[in-house]
């Protein structure tokens, strides 16, 4: 290998980690923000600067050459070094201001956290916040967020977590709809109404077989994996369908059935990389959204 340090731009070997991760030139691309001509002539310019070819042709994508796979871990842990100075020069800076990014699960980000935006912004004027509505995994080491607010225990090393606790899920259908179609006694009466499920999530029909009940795909009248979306067909009459006991019992429009039905509860985890937890500005957005979850989770009852 022909390799000359000194002129070795490092963050070629961010898009070398990149490329073969994602198995594509296009698919790194994308993860990047960038375009895929752009991360073609980044990756020849390190071939070029290496000596050494790092990719080969498949017909669905890139494969690493040996030499690839030699250079992978250590460039992936250039990447980590690098993550590291950033986010040790991000706990560094003094004040509220600058950018905190947040990512949380579409319906909390939807139902929950604009209120509480609104708070932030008004007790800290010079704050900058970016919210990820997402219910993937995302990945705070290479600061795709700062701060999450997930429905699992984050498993990442150097992370400060805490369980906030669990949000109660119950079955819930407009008042009208129950007007008009009745209200069920029993798990035997939901085959009788108009159910709201999920497009290609599998989630809730295991939830429901757990419960007993035999469904499969055709038992939902309506189908979609955006739980905003799913929410809002509950509250249009739609059907009956699943959701945060919490959203349902604020909610006039809506009627909870089946009350002591045994649905799962879904944990709530604050997590934030350990090396920005207590910086000022993240620490003032932590606080926030820790004590407007903990009144969610409680319910409209004991909420302030």
């Amino acid at each position: 290998m022909n390799i000359s340090l000194d002129d070795l731009d490092w963050t070629l070997m961010k898009v070398f980690a990149r490329v073969a991760q994602a198995g594509s030139l296009s698919g790194a691309a994308r993860a990047m923000g960038s375009s895929q001509p752009t991360v073609g002539r980044q990756v020849h310019a390190l071939e070029q600067a290496l000596g050494v070819e790092l990719f080969y042709r498949q017909p669905r994508g890139l494969a690493l050459t040996e030499a690839g796979r030699t250079l992978l871990p250590h460039a992936k842990r250039m990447e980590d070094a690098a993550t590291q100075m950033r986010l040790a020069a991000a706990g560094a800076e003094p004040s509220l201001s600058g950018t905190v990014r947040i990512t949380a699960s579409v319906a909390i980000s939807h139902y929950v956290l604009p209120a509480v935006l609104a708070d932030v912004r008004r007790s800290a004027p010079h704050l900058h916040i970016d919210l990820v509505p997402s219910d993937r995994t995302e990945n705070l080491l290479f600061r795709e967020a700062d701060i999450a607010l997930r429905m699992y225990r984050p498993r990442q090393l150097d992370m400060i977590t805490r369980h906030l606790g669990d949000i109660l899920i119950g079955a819930f259908a407009a008042r009208r709809y129950l007007e008009q179609r009745g209200r069920p006694t029993s798990l035997r009466d939901l085959r009788d109404h108009d159910m709201i499920g999920y497009d290609r999530s599998d989630l809730l029909l295991r939830g429901m077989r757990a419960l007993g009940m035999e469904a499969t795909r055709d038992s939902f009248a309506l189908r979609t994996d955006n739980q905003s979306v799913y929410w809002e067909m509950v509250r249009a009459g739609c059907g009956i369908g699943f959701g945060q006991v919490s959203l349902g019992a604020a909610d006039p429009t809506l009627e909870q059935v089946l009350p002591d039905l045994p649905a799962p509860a879904l944990p709530v985890w604050l997590t934030a990389p350990e090396v920005l937890r207590h910086t000022p500005k993240v620490d003032h957005v932590w606080r926030a959204l820790e004590q407007a979850m903990l009144a969610h989770i409680a319910g409209p009852s004991t909420a302030p």
